[in-house]
């Protein structure tokens, strides 16, 4: 599991390592989140917010994370 969860915000699915409410699966409506692009965004979650494009610097950010989880691992397998 990543430390990071998608929010649609802004017109874009945006990522956050913001905790999300007891037992929420996502980051109700008008929550605010600070994102790995660095903004301080109200989440949007609608249906068709989760078919918005990625924010970019958010996802790049999203990747990097997920790759250096997956090399701490390997290398704790070592």
């Amino acid at each position: 599991m990543y430390p990071f969860h998608w929010v649609p915000a802004a017109g874009r699915r945006h990522a956050s390592t913001d905790r999300r409410p007891e037992g929420a699966l996502a980051y109700p409506t008008g929550t605010s989140v600070s994102t790995l692009c660095r903004q301080e965004l109200s989440a949007d979650n609608w249906e068709l917010a989760w078919l918005w494009s990625a924010c970019g610097d958010c996802d790049s950010e999203a990747h990097r994370i997920a790759r250096d989880l997956l090399a701490t691992a390997t290398e704790r397998t070592k």
